[in-house]
């Protein structure tokens, strides 16, 4: 049965228990060894008396009386003992107790009798209670001197030596539980402060630091404590930063898509649109709402603990490039795209690594000078994108992945420092990695690196076609390996 009880009393009970044990233990020990030393002196006494009564002879032993030292202790019987079962006492001295039972003067004292052992020693219960009897050889041959001693006071001596051990052990084990229960709460007065202060912050949710004493385990666990409020403040803030984050992030395409319609019902009022431009303001606004369901799976995704799996396929990065640079040109009316772009099959997610390079070209374009240039390389699976800005300080560069960064320069532009977040998860998702330094032109420069993979069987028949464009066509420009291609607005 578990005891169901405070820290305190399971101390207290363990001490008490452990101590009880002890005590027993030494208790029986420390009885054991008394009553054997007090058995061991009694027969050593025993024999020695009745040598001398022996060496007297049974003339003697039966017509004097036995010397004092004989029979000075109380309760002493003497007797002599024949080979043919006959008993003899000295005068003026009573018999030995009758027996209780059967037992009697039997074959152990019949045996030193005859000759057959040297001594013998046994207890023998009678009415009068044990007796310590002892047998050893008489001086004329057949005969045995016979001596029986009360073990009354024995038996005292020891009653009131296992009344002295009980006391001893009672007051042991109360005093063990109360130094236990001393001892439990004076050293959990820590973890009572340390449950005081878990119950204020979860009734309060302030994520204060608790003061932390000493060094020994209860420190190491307020310690330990005082870092889980760290982390769970530093979530919460995180928590709270994204929520006003999205809110950003998502009023941008949200107003974007907004102005878009007002723009088509203003002109529907008036008139309406050219086909050509009526196609073009619903590929804007389509753009925007995929962009839109993109941004919202990013910071769904950015929120979570676990990566949302994916259908992963064999991916042209170059195709995916193409895609993202003719996406943000679009957006970047006043800045140049230097683009180089060789085949480079890997295994991702389309929708995913176009995301991380829009993010990587959105982030150059906002640092770039009017009029300045984004350079984009692609070969081997390695893309490299630079810019001609400021370039990033090098107390920025160690956290410029890290969710919600951003540095002093940034903090009054537009942005949620989520884009860099999102394209390091989705490199490392995909087996990769993403760096960023500085370019030779001094802007910022990022490497954004994936493991190559085999090329599907219908992309080699198909290589060549794929660096010819046709005019009106939608499909974005791919050119290969010994393609320069420099798209300017």
């Amino acid at each position: 049965m578990r005891f169901r009880g405070t820290l305190a009393a399971r101390v207290s009970l363990l001490a008490a228990v452990a101590v009880g044990l002890s005590v027993a233990l030494v208790a029986s020990i420390a009885y054991v060894s008394v009553q054997h030393q007090l058995m061991a002196s009694l027969d050593e006494s025993l024999q020695e008396r009745a040598a001398e009564v022996a060496g007297m002879g049974s003339s003697s032993f039966l017509t004097e009386q036995p010397p004092p030292w004989v029979t000075g202790a109380a309760g002493v019987r003497v007797a002599m003992l024949y080979d043919n079962r006959e008993v003899n006492y000295p005068p003026d001295l009573d018999p030995l107790p009758d027996p209780v039972g059967p037992i009697e003067l039997g074959d152990p004292e019949l045996n030193v009798a005859r000759g057959l052992s040297s001594y013998s020693t046994r207890t023998v219960m009678t009415n009068d209670g044990p007796y310590r009897v002892c047998a050893v050889p008489g001086k004329e041959q057949g005969s045995a001197v016979i001596l029986a001693q009360s073990m009354r006071s024995t038996q005292d001596t020891l009653g009131k030596l296992g009344v002295l051990l009980f006391l001893a052990g009672v007051v042991g084990v109360i005093a063990a539980a109360l130094a236990g229960w001393a001892v439990a709460r004076n050293g959990l007065r820590p973890v009572r402060r340390l449950s005081d202060a878990a119950e204020e912050i979860a009734r309060t949710e302030q994520l204060d630091p608790i003061a932390v004493e000493g060094n020994d385990e209860i420190a190491r666990l307020a310690t330990s404590f005082n870092a889980m409020l760290t982390a769970l403040a530093a979530s919460r803030d995180r928590q709270r930063q994204l929520v006003g984050d999205a809110g950003h992030e998502l009023r941008t395409p949200l107003t974007s898509m907004r102005t878009n319609l007002d723009l088509l019902a203003q002109a529907d009022r008036r008139g309406g649109l050219s086909p050509e431009q009526r196609i073009e303001l619903m590929d804007d606004v389509r753009f925007q709402i995929d962009e839109l369901t993109t941004l919202i799976g990013d910071l769904t995704e950015l929120a979570r603990d676990e990566p949302i799996a994916s259908q992963l396929e064999p991916v042209d990065l170059a195709d995916v490039v193409a895609r993202a640079v003719d996406r943000v040109r679009r957006r970047a009316l006043d800045v140049t795209f230097d683009v180089t772009l060789a085949p480079s099959w890997v295994t991702g997610e389309p929708a995913s690594l176009e995301r991380a390079i829009t993010n990587l070209l959105d982030n150059s374009v906002k640092w770039s000078p009017p009029d300045g240039t984004v350079t984009v390389r692609l070969d081997g699976g390695s893309l490299y994108v630079a810019d001609q800005g400021p370039g990033i300080a090098e107390e920025d560069l160690p956290h410029v992945f890290e969710r919600f960064y951003r540095s002093r320069e940034s903090r009054t532009m537009p942005g949620s420092g989520l884009g860099l977040s999102i394209v390091r998860r989705i490199a490392e998702r995909h087996g990769g990695l993403v760096q960023a330094g500085r370019a030779e032109e001094g802007g910022a420069a990022f490497w954004f690196r994936l493991p190559l993979g085999p090329p599907p069987a219908s992309s080699a028949a198909a290589a060549d076609d794929d660096a010819e464009v046709t005019e009106g066509s939608q499909r974005p420009l791919r050119p290969d390996s010994a393609t320069v291609d420099t798209l300017e607005t």
